[in-house]
């Protein structure tokens, strides 16, 4: 039975495969650690790239304050698992989420859920009230630009929170808006002076909210692209990068203007070579199923001059024009994720290598938990 083992090389492994360099990985996070620590602003790491409590630890013991998800279903995986400190990014609306969010809370008090109507919190609120619970902290989602979810800054995120201040069983500690618009802005100059509008508006909510009596406590924001213009603006207490563990070919593109720290692309999938129908062209056993294209196509490791096309659920071209290369059926080829979130989710675990040895093997323990 096929049964990959720690210590196993890497080339016991069949394909596709999901492999981390954990050299590689441990340099990004040292590397996003010592660029955001000496701030003093918390780093709240989005868990909707990992998927793993496993990874949520590793980061917290790097430094990181907690994680964020995007779901209540992660967030219920990641209680279950000792990961207590959540953020929940995407509005909770609708009976049966309300009632597994009341259910959550009742073993993790210190759950934090974002808000942006009064009929949200309002059903919240009263959930809560009928299991006899109070005090589930709230933070208010505003809008600074993405244009998705959220309430406009200033007068009318003051008028929402008066609004959610008369329910008893929601406590406001802070308030949320995340400059997703700005994340692959490739120009750094203007991702930054851009990213710097943003936060103005953020932290001038805050101070507005705090001026009327609100005891405004986390503004969080921030993510990969932007996370270390946020360390540095004023009144941005908490930032939310994600992808820097692993990185993708999108995320790489746009940080390659002036970066500051360079993130290595640690998450590969590996594939094999199944066919040679043409020259120069190959087939790979790699398709939609193990790689997204919503951000482009993945990128051959290490291969120049080589690009990828889809052939479907399951396969994959690798073409290239120049002469004097060749790939062979049955070679190996790495392949560098266009976006990492999605990638993962198609995945069941991560094989993590030093030197192509297996170290560690990880479930995608939110693999499919979009609820």
């Amino acid at each position: 039975m096929y049964n990959p083992k720690i210590g196993d090389s890497l080339n016991t492994l069949d394909t596709p495969s999901m492999i981390v360099d954990l050299d590689q990985m441990e340099e990004n996070i040292s590397k996003m650690m010592s660029l955001l620590l000496p701030t003093g602003i918390d780093i709240r790491p989005h868990l909707k790239t990992t998927k793993s409590p496993i990874l949520a630890a590793k980061l917290i013991a790097a430094g990181c304050k907690g994680g964020c998800v995007a779901k209540l279903s992660e967030a219920e995986v990641m209680v279950d698992a000792g990961i207590d400190d959540i953020f929940i990014t995407c509005e909770i609306v609708g009976p049966p989420k309300v009632a597994r969010l009341v259910a959550l809370f009742q073993r993790a008090p210190l759950l934090r859920v974002v808000v942006d109507s009064l009929d949200g919190a309002t059903a919240i609120d009263s959930a809560l009230q009928s299991a006899g619970l109070t005090g589930l902290q709230v933070l208010l989602d505003v809008n600074v630009g993405q244009n998705r979810t959220g309430v406009p800054p200033l007068s009318h995120t003051l008028e929402l929170a008066r609004d959610i201040a008369r329910l008893k069983n929601l406590k406001i500690i802070g308030i949320h808006g995340y400059e997703g618009h700005l994340q692959h802005v490739h120009s750094r100059a203007e991702r930054e002076t851009n990213c710097r509008e943003a936060m103005s508006k953020l932290a001038g909510t805050a101070d507005l909210l705090r001026e009327h009596g609100f005891d405004i406590r986390v503004v969080t924001t921030g993510g990969t692209g932007t996370a270390e213009f946020c360390a540095t603006c004023p009144g941005i207490t908490e930032v939310q990068p994600g992808s820097f563990i692993f990185m993708d070919t999108d995320y790489r593109n746009a940080l390659a203007d002036g970066q500051r720290v360079g993130f290595s692309n640690s998450l590969t999938i590996l594939c094999t070579v199944i066919s040679h129908p043409e020259p120069k062209r190959v087939v790979i056993d790699a398709g939609l199923k193990s790689l997204t294209t919503d951000s482009g196509y993945s990128e051959p490791k290490g291969l120049p001059g080589v690009r990828y096309q889809d052939e479907g659920d399951e396969h994959g071209s690798l073409i290239w024009t120049h002469d004097g290369f060749d790939l062979k059926v049955g070679d190996r080829v790495e392949m560098i994720p266009s976006h990492i979130d999605p990638t993962i989710n198609l995945h069941d675990v991560y094989h993590a290598h030093r030197k192509g040895v297996i170290e560690e093997i990880w479930p995608v323990a939110t693999r499919g938990k979009v609820q």
